[in-house]
């Protein structure tokens, strides 16, 4: 679902904050690379190719800020940087990601086989469960086919 940007002018009202020319080039760059899982320092080199001036400082403390505001959702796959990808808020349940352990690519798996799962467990430790992240590590195709060339 594309981000709609009064929506987002109101939400950053509500919460004193503005909705500055450069938070909402940060955002862009998720809007132009949906499928990616960006951290700050692919936003910034996004940004830099196209002549933007805005600081890697200034990328952090926007995604932070568009992480706490439920805009972006904050990932950690294990190698020491937090990425980044637009919160989908008509989803019942987070994809979850395939994280290939040689290149480091991370693809989405959109099926949700855990939902039984989900289910047994919230009615034996009467917990009520609102969201799950799975993450799956491994090797993509072109990893597997380079160790065996």
């Amino acid at each position: 679902m594309p981000i709609n940007m009064s929506d987002l002018k109101q939400r950053f009202q509500e919460r004193q904050y503005k909705l500055t020319p450069q938070r909402q080039i940060v955002l862009q760059a998720f809007v132009d690379h949906p499928e990616k899982h960006l951290s700050a320092e692919d936003v910034h080199n996004i940004l830099r190719q196209q002549s933007s001036e805005i600081g890697l400082a200034t990328v952090y403390r926007t995604l932070e800020l568009l992480s706490d505001m439920d805009v972006l959702q904050k990932m950690d796959f294990g190698d020491g940087r937090s990425r980044y990808e637009i919160n989908e808020e008509n989803s019942e349940h987070h994809h979850h990601h395939l994280i290939c352990l040689s290149c480091g690519k991370v693809k989405e798996f959109e099926d949700d086989l855990l939902e039984t799962l989900e289910n047994v467990i919230a009615r034996k430790s009467n917990f009520k469960i609102v969201d799950h992240q799975v993450k799956f590590y491994g090797y993509c195709d072109e990893c597997q086919n380079k160790c065996a060339d």
